[in-house]
């Protein structure tokens, strides 16, 4: 669903107390939100968590929603606070305890691994997991979601600059970090070769 006028009326459905309408929302919008996640949160039953936060605060929020913003990125902005949030408060004891049920209850399908599967350099997305949390989510908005950095700065609510500047800093240590896996491998390579 690509167009802001379906979002509207999904909204004002769920707003008037469909049902429907909100799980109509829910499944045009979870692929992203989970894959967005999934990225970010490295471990599969936290990103599941989070997804449930973010879905219990969008239904919460959908009243405050300005209807003049394009609903992708304001819903990309709330995906953003909750995964922050998830870091501030660190869930140690609730993880534990999570971890273990879900061990034992089931084994559910990971989207993360259908995008990974399309990814053909395994390497760049490992490159990319090794970067600094700040940098590693405007490389995936940007790179992975394809939103553009002025919608960016707009869901992570920072200015235009320093999602340019971060983007930039992300970019220079993918390549230092591919520039020293081509100096070791050769380096490898020597060593046989002697």
């Amino acid at each position: 669903m690509e167009h802001p006028m379906e979002y509207s009326q999904l909204i004002e459905r769920t707003l008037a107390g469909s049902a429907q309408a909100y799980g109509e929302l829910y499944e045009a919008t979870i692929r992203d939100v989970y894959r967005t996640v999934r990225f970010l949160v490295s471990e599969q039953v936290n990103a599941e968590d989070i997804v449930q936060e973010i879905y219990m605060e969008l239904h919460r929020s959908l009243g405050r929603y300005d209807h003049s913003r394009e609903f992708r990125p304001w819903l990309m902005g709330l995906v953003m606070r909750q995964i922050l949030a998830y870091r501030r408060r660190g869930w140690r004891h609730f993880r534990l305890i999570r971890r273990a049920e879900q061990a034992a209850e089931r084994m559910e399908h990971d989207f993360a691994g259908e995008v990974v599967d399309r990814l053909t350099n395994h390497a760049l997305l490992s490159a990319v997991n090794q970067l600094p949390f700040k940098l590693k989510q405007v490389v995936i908005l940007h790179y992975l979601q394809e939103y553009s950095q002025e919608e960016i700065a707009a869901i992570l609510e920072i200015p235009l600059g320093t999602v340019k500047s971060r983007i930039h800093a992300a970019l220079q240590k993918l390549r230092r970090k591919h520039q020293a896996d081509i100096i070791q491998i050769r380096r490898v390579e020597d060593v046989h070769e002697s």
